[in-house]
């Protein structure tokens, strides 16, 4: 999964260009902890706040070396602000559109990497009673990534900020169990991200930022975020702190 806010570009220079893009890691991710391919769909955000606070989104249950329409309209496709993702689903979730990432609420996208253990064995339920009626109404899927991003939005609407709503929902989660918990979400201004058992990484220029789960390219100004770390990224600033 990747996030970007800078300068407007293509989605076909951001998730094919690059050397070790999106699509590539697909089917041959370089540091994913979960794992070997992902098969399972993928989807893309992005904005143009000019005209809606709301992004428009593309997600499809088929894997994106499969989805040649898509190519072929990204080169089309400009924004300032994209959060892309593709999936490998968690045994035994299905592969379906309603759990595929990103997720999305008002002007929020939202991804995971990883898992919630045991969330088929009573996780599901123990974390769904923590949910607000108005978020647990809101699920669609049967994902435990679902279920993260309503928990970050419960916490959004008591007015947290994003990177610190995403460090509760971790803290929420291993009261309850354990999992990997590495979450990505932007509203199109700033990227917030925690990296809690999987890869994580930034590239920060002078007026954009990258935060994703693994470097695009050989870039050397990439840094990998610690584990146990929560990001606020905005475009050209980078604020990290301990979990």
């Amino acid at each position: 999964m990747l996030a970007y806010l800078g300068p407007s570009i293509t989605l076909q220079w951001l998730l094919y260009d690059p050397p070790h893009s999106l699509h590539e890691q697909s089917w041959a991710p370089r540091l994913q902890r979960s794992g070997v391919v992902n098969a399972d769909g993928f989807g893309v955000g992005w904005y143009d706040r000019q005209r809606r606070p709301e992004p428009a989104r593309y997600r499809t249950a088929r894997p994106m070396w499969a989805d040649g329409s898509f190519a072929s309209m990204a080169g089309l496709i400009e924004s300032d602000a994209v959060l892309a993702a593709v999936r490998g689903a968690t045994p035994p979730s299905p592969n379906e559109e309603s759990s595929t990432p990103p997720f999305t609420d008002g002007p929020w996208l939202f991804a995971h990497n990883g898992r919630v253990e045991g969330f088929r064995d009573g996780a599901a339920s123990r974390l769904r009673r923590t949910l607000t009626e108005r978020r647990e109404a809101g699920i669609l899927g049967t994902s435990d990534s679902e279920v993260l991003f309503a928990m970050a939005l419960d916490r959004l609407d008591e007015g947290a900020e994003p990177h610190l709503a995403l460090a509760s929902v971790v803290g929420s989660v291993e009261a309850v169990g354990t999992g990997q918990l590495t979450m990505l979400m932007t509203d199109g201004g700033r990227i917030a991200a925690v990296a809690a058992g999987d890869s994580l990484a930034v590239l920060r220029g002078d007026h954009l930022v990258v935060v994703a789960s693994e470097p695009f390219d050989d870039d050397p100004d990439w840094h990998v975020v610690p584990d146990r770390t929560v990001v606020l990224a905005g475009p050209g600033t980078v604020h990290c702190e301990a979990l």
